[in-house]
Formats: C-alpha cells, structure tokens, sequence
C-alpha cells in the first residue's frame, strides 16, 4: 500500500545519541539504542472516520522518535498497518451504505493527507490486512498445529467456496503461557479483574460460550452472511484483530524489534495478545521496548469515534488553520501525558509559531550577536537532551520560547534544529 511524501529532514550540526524511553512493560526509562537500524512498529488506523486530534497526538510523537534517531545517526525501518477490514469499519460502511472498501479507500487517502500536512514521517512499510490475509491465515494455521488455537462452535458460520461451513478459532492463552516465555499481561501489568474489564471493553468477548478461558483472543473469524470472507487453510473467513499486527510486524521488521508503539489504549488487549502471538510464532519476543501515548479529551471525554466527539485534522486545514500551529499544540504536550484540547491550546500554537518565525525564520536568520559564540549551538545541545529523555517536548519548545527575546550568534543553526527535531519549518 502506498504511504505518503517523506518530508525533507535537514542535517544538524553536532552529535547526539539514543533516546531513553519509557517502557510500559517495566514502567521505567529504557535506553531504546538500536542494535542495527532502529525498527519501528506503530499501529495504524481502521479506516472508518477521519484523523482526529487524539490520532494525530499519537503518530507525531513517534514521528519526533525517528527524528532523534536520525538525528543520532541510526537508520529506521518504520512498519504501520491499516486494519482495512474489520467489525467496527463494516458496521460504519452498513450505516452509511457505502460499500466497506469505498470507505476503507476514502478514509486511508484523507489520512495520508492529513499526515503529510502535519509533516509526519511515513512507514517504510505501510501495509493493509487485505495485503497479508494469506500470511494472516498461514499464521493462524501454525497455531493451530502447535495447539495454540481452538475452534469454538459458530451457529452463523456460512459455507465457503468448497462447501465446508468452518467455526471461529481462538488463541489458547494457557496452552501459550505453558509453552512458551510469554506471560498474559506480562506487556500490560494488569490484574485479572482489570484484563477483564478492558477485554470487554476493546473488542473482546469473555462471555462467549465454548471458549477455554475468558481472555482468549479472536484469531479468526468464520465467514459470515454479508461479510468480506477469503478462502484459507483454516477454513473461509477473515484475521482477528491482534494476529494481523503480530504478522505484519513479524513480517516487515522481524523479532526483538526496537520499539512497540501506539496509543495507551492498545496496552491491553491489543499489544499484550499481538505480543503473545508473535512470541507463540516465532520463538522471541516482538519488540524490546513498548512504548505508548496518553489519550486526548474533547469536552470532557476520551476523544473517540464512538462518541463523535472529535476534532479532526482535515476540519482544521480546511478553516485554514496552519498545520505547523496543529503540530506544535501537540508537541506542548508530553506525549505520554491524559489532556484535554481546547481551542486555547491552538491560539498558544499559532502565537508561538509567529515568535518563532519572527526569531529564527526567514526574516531572523540575518540577525546575529556575536557577543554570544556558541550560544546557538548551546541552545540546539539543550534540545537534544531534552528530546533524548523520554521526547520531552514541552521542554523543548520552552528551550526555543526562552531564545527568541535575544538574538542568538546563529539563528540559521536554531532554524535547522526546529526543522530536522520538531519537524516545523519556519
């Protein structure tokens, strides 16, 4: 699947090194140094509504993570998936009448626009599960063999092409702890009673009968009446919703990749069950660090679809909004803390891009204080170890704030810094 235009990113002057970021599965700072090249899974949308703000949030400050690698000198092989296929998209597309796959089309090209205009850097690999259906089913397939996944009765299962009706298959949580080094909620640090909770909250059903344990995930999802079904060794049907992520991943990056990422309210059940399938197929954990961002209110609650309470990114654009006011609203914000956006958080962006701009843009470059040698070069050092410890943000743009009432010896090297590390070009 296509992605979108790689923004420019320019070169700075000076060193730096790897970031130390927080890991949810310890809950401490970790140092998130690459071995080889720095390899990024970050999961991506279900294409059934616009990019919102809380979206928006999410793949920018794993964005600002790839700047610092680059920035330190490590190469990054970054994998997103789209869930183009998927209950809450063909419930939106039955609502609408439009058809699931004019939906899934729309929605993916006005994100890719979206993303582009905020200059977020896209994956190496952008994949669609429609893409890997094939390898979705092979995987659940190998599950099966290794008694990692069971059939569970399915009385609205419809036959396939072969006339064979097949049944839902689940992964076995029990038989994978006893089998393999994983541990259920080992990624999340939950309790029981919390798992359940969550589980049923975020696309789980711990009630269905003939299920082996109440956390089992949906591997794969028996055809259905008016359901998008392939053929596949497993029987007719289509990918749960964790196994498509675990395969992409696996398939685009390897095992024991850098950093997991994804908004906090994937932790459980998304990540914990993708981390748990990938280590059932491949023998190695998914990834060394799990990484993820708070959640963005709107009028008192969760930003989400399901409510409608959403401010999108498109919407703004459209009322002629700058994108780089959008991107720094964002960035004032640690990416791992619970906010809630109001319009006043726009106006701070938009007046702080004018001071910006008027200190080190096209205008400010051509004032220098040679009084201060090196104070500019001092400046982007500060930077970088702000964005180094866990992308502190805030703390940045405070650093920039704090230099634009004094000329700085070199403005131009300050202009760069603000490009390449913040992603915002004055």
């Amino acid at each position: 699947m296509r992605a979108w235009k790689r923004p420019e990113i320019v070169s700075v002057p000076g060193e730096s090194s790897a970031p130390w970021l927080h890991d949810t599965k310890t809950d401490s700072l970790v140092l998130a140094r690459p071995l080889d090249a720095a390899r990024l899974y970050v999961c991506g949308i279900t294409p059934y509504d616009a990019t919102h703000i809380g979206h928006a949030n999410t793949y920018l400050a794993f964005d600002t993570l790839q700047r610092v690698w680059l920035d330190a000198g490590f190469r990054v092989h970054y994998a997103q998936n789209v869930t183009d296929v998927d209950d809450p998209l063909l419930e939106r597309a039955t609502a609408t009448g439009v058809d699931w796959r004019d939906l899934a089309e729309s929605q993916v090209e006005l994100f890719r626009t979206d993303m582009e205009s905020l200059g977020i850097i896209p994956p190496n690999d952008y994949v669609a599960v429609t893409e890997v259906i094939d390898e979705v089913a092979a995987a659940v397939a190998l599950l099966q063999d290794a008694g990692l996944a069971y059939t569970v009765p399915t009385d609205d299962a419809i036959a396939g092409a072969d006339g064979t009706i097949s049944a839902d298959l689940y992964f076995d949580v029990r038989a994978a702890e006893a089998s393999t080094e994983w541990t259920l909620g080992d990624e999340s640090n939950l309790d029981l009673v919390s798992m359940l909770g969550l589980f049923a909250e975020r696309g789980g059903d711990p009630e269905r009968a003939g299920k082996r344990d109440r956390l089992d995930p949906l591997l794969w999802k028996a055809a259905r009446a008016g359901e998008p079904a392939w053929e596949s060794p497993v029987g007719a049907g289509r990918p749960g919703w964790h196994i498509e992520c675990s395969v992409i991943a696996l398939k685009e990056l390897g095992t024991d990749f850098t950093v997991q990422g994804g908004g906090s309210d994937l932790i459980f059940p998304h990540h914990d069950m993708s981390a748990g399938h990938a280590q059932a197929l491949s023998g190695h954990p998914l990834a060394g660090v799990y990484s993820h961002t708070g959640m963005v209110a709107y009028q008192g609650e969760k930003m989400s679809k399901s409510l409608g309470n959403l401010v999108l990114v498109s919407r703004l654009r459209a009322e002629g909004i700058d994108p780089r006011a959008i991107r720094l609203a964002l960035l004032a914000r640690h990416y791992r803390t619970d906010w809630e956006w109001t319009a006043a958080h726009l106006d701070e962006a938009v007046l702080r891009l004018a001071a910006w701009t008027a200190a080190f843009g096209a205008t400010g470059v051509s004032e220098t204080n040679a009084e201060t040698p090196g104070a500019a070069a001092a400046l982007v050092q500060s930077l970088r170890v702000a964005l180094r410890h866990d992308l502190n943000t805030p703390e940045a743009l405070q650093l920039i704030d704090d230099s634009t009432a004094a000329p700085l010896d070199d403005p131009a090297l300050v202009n760069r810094a603000i490009s390449a590390l913040l992603g915002v070009a004055l």
